[in-house]
């Protein structure tokens, strides 16, 4: 079973308009992956990604993190210590006045679970994010630094950037193959966003 931590309530009346959400892949794209972040004095923000997510914050954008954390199942990583990192984070946006609104998380390790539907490039986690806050998948944008972050917005009718932070470069050919757009960093990536 995937976690769940939404950061607010998600809005749920039918008659409320759906929106355009981001959805922000964690390590490599806001944060440095050291490989089994588990120690919430390592976590570090990238330059600008306060900045860049506070930007989304007040354009109204709903800012939802997906991230796979394979390392839980692989006991590399405790859920407590995946929370204290996650609390980590939000303190480090909070000078920023900057929020992530809810973060889906896939604990699944594929060599000890088997496949599964909420590992990215699964879709689970971004369908039951669209439920919980009335996302409009069609306009609402993924941002990561890797293909997989990037293939469930094909799948689902929205549109991607690649950042090259993280594991980016490695991935800029076959996500520029793809048609998915590349930016420098997380803040290039919220201009683009925000562009259009």
């Amino acid at each position: 079973m995937s976690i769940e931590q939404p950061a607010r309530p998600p809005v749920r009346p039918s008659d409320h308009p759906l929106r355009l959400g981001v959805f922000l892949d964690r390590d490599g794209t806001i944060i440095g992956d050291p490989g089994y972040l588990r120690d919430p004095e390592h976590v570090e923000l990238f330059p600008g990604a306060g900045a860049a997510i506070a930007r989304l914050n007040a354009a109204d954008r709903p800012v939802i993190v997906v991230t796979n954390q394979a390392g839980i199942s692989r006991g590399k990583v405790s859920e407590q210590e995946y929370r204290e990192v996650a609390a980590r984070l939000d303190w480090l946006l909070s000078p920023f006045g900057a929020r992530i609104d809810a973060t889906y998380v896939c604990p699944h390790a594929p060599e000890r679970d088997g496949p599964c539907a909420c590992r990215k490039p699964g879709l689970e986690l971004f369908q039951r994010a669209a439920a919980d806050h009335r996302l409009d998948l069609g306009a609402t944008w993924w941002v990561g630094d890797r293909l997989s972050d990037l293939l469930p917005a094909a799948a689902l009718g929205g549109k991607g950037v690649l950042v090259e932070t993280g594991e980016g470069p490695a991935h800029r050919a076959a996500s520029l193959d793809r048609g998915f757009t590349v930016a420098s960093g997380l803040g290039a990536a919220v201009d683009r966003i925000l562009s259009v």
